[in-house]
């Protein structure tokens, strides 16, 4: 019998398609010996089962969607070429997954950047990968898609269709472990880097639930600055709880540092509150310190009314020190200000050292005109 030729056109088009899935399912690994399988359901104790069968040591890895297309989850020793923070080659040249360097994320450039050629937009998915040692997982790594992986002839274990739920429901049971092997950070940061990069709702539950009281400081702590870094609108909310409810004064830090990593809008606006009205005089101090690495009269003017109006003289201090951290023609005329009229002996002495650290000329003309009186 015949086969009709439309029947035929449908039958390769499904294959091509078929083929094209596969294909995009697979990562970029070399020197590794690399075999697939579905991802089983449940998922969790799929994976599970096949840790605890995995004599040697191995590499389990996936693919799920990725939170933006503009970052770029590499490796510090890869030979990426950057300027000033900003990837100029796309995605990097090769990342040794046996070594011990960390994920480098950095930002694509925008399309007016003129370094070469550059790959402007990057894949929508990213690779978590698990190295599993003794029948137990040892550290945590998440690329992204487009990078090319070394794995040190190490075996690959790859996931077929993982649900990104699945992956971050996975990636939570690891995120607050405490083991007493000396892999805790590796496994705990890896996990919460994973689930801050996905590209889901689900994870936008998952740090909630890992910034709550009763996870460890630590964990809370890692968690604020991913917050901040990637998860938006909510990962602002969110911040703004912990700096109102957590009681540990290291992990609101952290979440001061978080807003200091958020593009939301009134990050900057909770950061100068902070400054103002928090009733912590570390917290007052540390949001000086950061409202220090930004520039813009907003910031500049929270400072100043700190010197002026905070009624504890280490938080003044705090704030000098932010204004020698802001552009020198925005921060050195201040300090002269401060050291030629404050009241408070402290801070006018805090405002003269950092002003001769400056080096500038205005700070050289003021220091002159003191000794001439």
């Amino acid at each position: 019998m015949t086969t009709p030729l439309k029947s035929v056109g449908t039958g390769l088009g499904l294959a091509v398609a078929l083929a094209t899935v596969a294909a995009a399912q697979q990562p970029h690994i070399q020197n590794g010996n690399i075999t697939t399988q579905p991802a089983g359901s449940p998922f969790a104790e799929s994976f599970r089962t096949l840790v605890s069968s995995t004599a040697e040591v191995t590499w389990i890895a996936y693919a799920v969607p990725v939170i933006d297309r503009e970052r770029v989850m590499c490796c510090f020793d890869s030979g990426t070429s950057s300027v000033n923070g900003v990837n100029l080659s796309g995605c990097c040249d090769l990342c040794r997954l046996e070594n011990s360097s960390g994920t480098s994320i950095s930002t694509r450039p925008e399309p007016t950047t003129r370094a070469g050629v550059i790959k402007l937009e990057g894949s929508d998915r990213m690779i978590v990968l698990f190295r599993v040692a003794e029948r137990v997982v040892d550290r945590i790594r998440v690329f992204s898609e487009d990078c090319q992986l070394d794995a040190g002839g190490r075996p690959v274990r790859w996931l077929e269709n993982v649900r990104p739920a699945d992956s971050i429901a996975l990636l939570e049971s690891f995120a607050s472990l405490q083991p007493e092997r000396d892999t805790k950070d590796r496994v705990t940061d890896g996990a919460i880097t994973a689930i801050a990069m996905h590209g889901d709702p689900a994870a936008d539950a998952s740090l909630e639930r890992l910034i709550g009281r009763t996870q460890p400081e630590a964990v809370r702590k890692k968690v604020t600055f991913w917050l901040g870094n990637s998860r938006g609108q909510r990962g602002f909310e969110l911040l703004q709880r912990v700096l109102r409810d957590d009681p540990s004064v290291e992990v609101r830090k952290g979440a001061i540092f978080g807003l200091t990593q958020s593009k939301v809008p009134q990050a900057l606006d909770m950061l100068i509150a902070t400054a103002r009205t928090d009733a912590e005089p570390r917290l007052r101090s540390e949001a000086l310190f950061w409202l220090g690495q930004k520039a813009g009269e907003k910031a500049t003017a929270a400072i100043a009314d700190r010197i002026d109006q905070d009624p504890d003289t280490e938080v003044k201090k705090k704030a000098v020190f932010a204004l020698s951290q802001l552009p020198k023609d925005q921060g050195v005329p201040l300090l002269i200000k401060v050291a030629r009229t404050n009241t408070n002996a402290e801070v006018r002495k805090q405002a003269m050292f950092w002003l001769g650290q400056s080096r500038d000329p205005r700070a050289t003309d003021f220091f002159a005109e003191v000794l001439g009186k």
